[in-house]
């Protein structure tokens, strides 16, 4: 039995079974970490740590103690969710010292339930972009092509999971970042519903956009974590004539890389003829009030939630020197232009801006009745790693940061829930992948329409790995 080619169901359901020991599936997966160091997925783990907490899973089992969803399995976490044993750091050098006496509420259910975790994952610095061309760590690799980004900014999750590393784990998003390392390393990732995953003990940038969010290989991975968190069965798959589906082209299609495109249209086009009622629907003014509200925002907020975060944990200095020690260009050029957002700016964009995209929203939905909005995760395939501040699309330069966050910003900025997940690879096999979009409170519905259109795309080959 190939131990890194379950999933995370599977590897739960091994290990309950008793066909696999907790140990031998940690020691599998450790093994495989050390082989592949070279994608840079983790900033730290502790392997006499892993292996003890998986010896103990296997004690209890054979015990007959009761056991949890997710019983003996190693799980990676990112680098700004506090887990006690380990560094924060957030991927910057001032948190190296940063070590949490509790664990982040959102890690803590996962431990409740069995899971074990297997390290802290590389991350863009601060969780302030989207490449994880991380100046103090190093970047994160791309598993099906370490010369691309995996996306950010969790990206060393992302990169770990595609690559067999683990079988899951979690990330934050503020403005795409769960759902952009999906696209990037074809694999599924959730941005909850605000207010659905707690977000205590998570390095902030923003509480109105903040928060944790489920990565796996498959749909039915994420609906399992996101169970475990909210303490509800799992949904099942819809029927696909039940599905009506809005397509956005305006803005959220234009434009498209080529092959992404190519890759788009022949999913659409497979679930209309697999019976999915697809609706044409403008949603083109989100252009207009994500790019208000977005960034005043996060600027505003970001000034209030870290220094708030230092202060909790004691730590002997404040934002300023924080910011100072700050190694990724982009990243203090992401600071800068946000220092300017004064508090009648961010009432206007909190206040004004972001209900009325959130109207916008509210009207298409019920306008069209529809079920979900379809449309690519990111308009291009994963970059080069360097591609910090303009990158290629169909030949032609473009800002790096607002294409990739293009279309997965403006429904964090409404508070929406977001379920990506991979339909195919282009032609020189970068992995490509779909965004479902929903409103607040509808996760259940959104994986459940997940788990049907996940058969309907093509399995991506494990990445070719030396």
């Amino acid at each position: 039995m190939d131990l890194t080619a379950l999933t995370l169901t599977e590897a739960a359901g091994a290990i309950r079974d008793g066909d696999v020991t907790a140990e031998a599936y940690a020691s599998t997966l450790l093994n495989r970490c050390a082989a592949l160091a070279h994608l840079n997925a983790f900033i730290a783990q502790d392997h006499d740590t892993v292996l003890a907490a998986a010896r103990t899973a296997d004690t209890k089992r054979r015990n007959g103690g009761a056991l949890g969803a997710l019983h003996g399995v190693p799980l990676a976490v990112k680098d700004n969710l506090d887990c006690v044993g380990y560094a924060t750091t957030g991927g910057t050098p001032a948190l190296r010292g940063n070590r949490p006496q509790d664990n982040a509420a959102a890690v803590q259910k996962l431990l409740d339930a069995g899971a074990i975790t297997l390290g802290k994952t590389n991350m863009h610095e601060m969780a302030f972009g989207v490449t994880n061309n991380n100046a103090a760590f190093g970047p994160a690799r791309n598993p099906y092509d370490p010369s691309r980004i995996p996306g950010g900014s969790s990206g060393g999750t992302g990169a770990a999971i595609s690559a067999r590393l683990a079988p899951a784990g979690i990330g934050t998003d503020t403005g795409g970042s769960v759902r952009i390392p999906a696209a990037f390393c074809g694999i599924a990732g959730l941005r909850p519903s605000l207010g659905r995953w707690p977000t205590g003990g998570i390095l902030p940038i923003s509480r109105t956009r903040d928060t944790a969010g489920p990565m796996a290989r498959a749909v039915a991975d994420c609906a399992l974590l996101d169970s475990v968190m909210t303490s509800g069965a799992p949904p099942a798959s819809r029927a696909i004539t039940t599905l009506r589906l809005g397509v956005p082209r305006h803005y959220f299609c234009e434009p498209l890389e080529t092959e992404v495109s190519r890759l788009f249209e022949a999913f659409l086009e497979r679930l209309r003829a697999s019976g999915a009622m697809l609706l044409e629907v403008d949603l083109s003014e989100v252009q207009r009030y994500n790019e208000r509200a977005g960034m005043v925002i996060t600027g505003f907020e970001s000034r209030q939630e870290i220094p708030s975060y230092l202060r909790a944990r004691d730590l002997a200095f404040g934002f300023d020197a924080l910011v100072a020690q700050i190694a990724s260009p982009d990243v203090r050029r992401m600071f800068a232009l946000r220092a300017d957002v004064t508090e009648t700016m961010y009432r206007v964009a909190l206040d004004s801006d972001r209900p009325a995209l959130q109207r916008l929203y509210a009207d298409c939905f019920t306008n069209h009745r529809v079920t979900a909005l379809i449309f690519p995760t990111v308009p291009i395939p994963a970059p080069p790693i360097g591609d910090d501040v303009t990158t290629l699309m169909n030949g032609a330069s473009v800002p790096t940061f607002s294409t990739v966050a293009r279309n997965t910003g403006p429904g964090s900025v409404a508070g929406l829930p977001g379920l990506a997940l991979p339909i195919g690879r282009t032609a020189s096999g970068l992995p490509v992948g779909i965004e479902l979009d929903g409103l607040p409170g509808s996760d259940g519905e959104l994986l459940a329409a997940g788990l049907t259109l996940e058969r309907l795309a093509d399995p991506l080959p494990v990445p070719t790995l030396p």
